[in-house]
């Protein structure tokens, strides 16, 4: 199975769920949150992340069909509709984020309505660092062990991500260790080996 035959069959698979989820969604939004708002609002927030992050392999899938029509048409069809896509994740990012802590108090700890708990900085970042790890890995000309240290640091971000989902403390070991572990050494040991790396193959 060739790479983009692999990718098409990752792409089908998540557009397919994508569906799924879009349907969770729609039932958590419009049936379950008018008669049960906390649970449709956590149901219907997870449903729509979901969907945003699915819908970006299915779009990338997608567009390798169609560059071959009008490259730049594809690529800018791409970009907008990942942007679209994202938009919505964050949008649930934010949701989510509220549903499992609900705001109070006389100053609310709110999350950004950007970059709910650092769903983009830690958790988007942390899977898309999977991602070019096992890239790296599965043999391509970079060296294999960027691709191990990649894994570490994605697996260190995400934790952080899912950690400032849940709790708000910053001083929480939960918090405190993945953020001085990746960001004092394991995230600037990558970049400055990926740099190093890279500039080898020039």
């Amino acid at each position: 199975m060739t790479r983009s035959t692999a990718f098409d069959q990752f792409g089908g698979a998540c557009a397919i769920l994508a569906g799924i989820s879009g349907f969770l969604y729609a039932v958590a939004f419009i049936l379950i949150q008018p008669g049960a708002p906390a649970l449709g609002g956590l149901l219907s927030a997870i449903f729509l992340l979901l969907l945003g992050l699915l819908a970006t392999a299915a779009l990338v899938a997608t567009y390798g069909h169609i560059r071959d029509v009008d490259s730049y048409f594809a690529l800018w069809a791409l970009i907008l509709s990942t942007v679209g896509a994202m938009g919505s994740a964050i949008h649930a990012g934010y949701d989510l984020a509220n549903a499992i802590n609900p705001p109070g108090g006389p100053s609310p700890d709110l999350p950004s309505q950007i970059d709910p708990r650092g769903l983009l900085t830690f958790g988007v970042a942390g899977v898309g660092l999977v991602i070019i790890s096992r890239l790296i890995t599965s043999g391509s000309s970079l060296p294999r062990g960027l691709g191990y240290l990649g894994y570490l640091a994605a697996i260190l971000l995400i934790l952080l991500y899912l950690g400032r989902l849940t709790i708000l403390s910053p001083t929480s070991p939960a918090i405190l260790v993945p953020a001085v572990v990746n960001g004092f050494v394991v995230s600037p040991v990558w970049y400055i080996w990926l740099g190093i790396a890279l500039r080898r193959r020039v």
